[in-house]
């Protein structure tokens, strides 16, 4: 079956979403709602519109890179919304929408009359997401939220790096990807409950709670044992081996994620029965007590020859290894070209690279992908295609 194929309509084909959203979190989500075909209208201030429009260099025609992740397929519409005429231009636009996404700061859409409450009763279908830092209740409600505030408070920080080092934030912003990607699965759980209902719902989504839930398993081990878990660096916490080795000319990544796979690797890739049969490894709970010398035992022997000889070597017995990329080898990559992730768009001036969506669907696909718009491009245009086509409640 071919994957990739396309039916005519994307799976969001004629949902309307308002993005109140600015920086990552919500653009996020709004993206991939884009993505899926939904028309995403991004409503910014007639300034600097969203700030991350300035956060370069570097550039790709015009926009900072930053920007182009996380805005395209979306139009732009200036709104000013202390200006009594523009807040009825949004009012009467979010009368027209399935779904509303924001994130300011607490009480700021209720100071405009533009909290969920009051948008409820002009829009009884309206899905409206609010994505925070630590939600819209609690002690800690009205405090701003950053992802590197969120990586260091949910715990995130204390896990990432070497023992020896400094608790280190993850090189992405993934407190604001997790958010964004769970408060997209939100609007779409949200607008399926609304087929049965016809009504839509108020979306409280924090970036602390999320982050939380997706400490995963180093969330269970501290359930679990009552201690706070520690840095394993590139190993696992759970998991043995499952980290960097170095070859006779460089690292690659080993994990072994099974007694079945250690087994293979000792007796067939090694040709060392004897680490197999030891009984403080033939079983993964020993392997994580006795990680030291395990360790000990297999590093000499991965430096004997090198990753290429591994990598091949331990692939064709169906174990998982890696080469350790640069972000650029990762990008132009074999794999990457042959699922078409990469995409380049003409631009006005020069052409504009960016990842576009990952899930390649059988049925009605993703859309193919637009420019992220420049400040106030192609809002008014669709703002008065709802408004001309109106719809009344969803």
């Amino acid at each position: 079956m071919d994957v990739t194929a396309q039916a005519e309509a994307a799976p969001l084909d004629g949902i309307r979403v308002l993005d109140l959203s600015r920086v990552l979190a919500g653009p996020w989500s709004t993206q991939c709602l884009a993505d899926l075909g939904a028309e995403v209208l991004k409503i910014e201030n007639s300034g600097l519109g969203d700030e991350t429009r300035a956060w370069g260099p570097p550039y790709m025609d015009g926009h900072a890179a930053y920007y182009t992740c996380a805005n395209r397929s979306k139009a732009s519409l200036c709104l000013d919304l202390r200006d009594s005429g523009d807040l009825e231009r949004l009012r009467a636009l979010i009368a027209e929408a399935d779904a509303l996404v924001e994130n300011f700061r607490l009480g700021t859409m209720e100071r405009f009359g533009l909290h969920y409450e009051r948008l409820a009763e002009l829009n009884p279908g309206l899905v409206y997401c609010a994505i925070s830092g630590y939600g819209r209740t609690g002690p800690n409600a009205k405090r701003p939220g950053y992802d590197y505030i969120i990586q260091a408070e949910s715990g995130l920080m204390s896990v990432t790096g070497f023992p020896d080092g400094p608790p280190t934030k993850v090189g992405v912003a993934v407190s604001d990807l997790f958010a964004g990607l769970y408060a997209t699965q939100s609007i779409l759980a949200a607008l399926f409950q609304r087929q049965k209902t016809g009504r839509g719902q108020f979306l409280d989504v924090a970036l602390f709670d999320c982050q939380l839930a997706a400490l995963a398993n180093v969330a269970a081990n501290a359930l679990a044992t009552g201690e706070a878990p520690r840095r394993y660096g590139n190993g696992h916490p759970n998991v043995v081996p499952y980290e960097v080795v170095e070859a006779s000319d460089g690292p690659f990544v080993l994990a072994i994620g099974n007694d079945r796979q250690f087994r293979v690797l000792c007796t067939e890739v090694l040709q060392a029965p004897e680490m197999a049969e030891d009984p403080e490894f033939c079983r993964n709970s020993e392997r994580a007590v006795a990680r030291e010398r395990l360790m000990a035992e297999l590093h000499p022997r991965f430096a004997a020859k090198p990753r290429a000889h591994w990598i091949s070597t331990l692939g064709d017995h169906g174990l998982p290894a890696g080469e350790l990329r640069t972000v650029d080898e990762a990008l132009g990559s074999e794999q990457t070209r042959h699922h078409g992730l990469v995409r380049t768009l003409p631009g006005d001036e020069e052409p504009v690279q960016l990842v576009g969506y990952p899930v390649r669907m059988s049925g009605a696909g993703v859309d193919e992908p637009g420019l992220p718009p420049r400040l106030g491009e192609g809002g008014v245009a669709l703002a008065q295609h709802w408004l001309d086509h109106s719809r009344g409640t969803p």
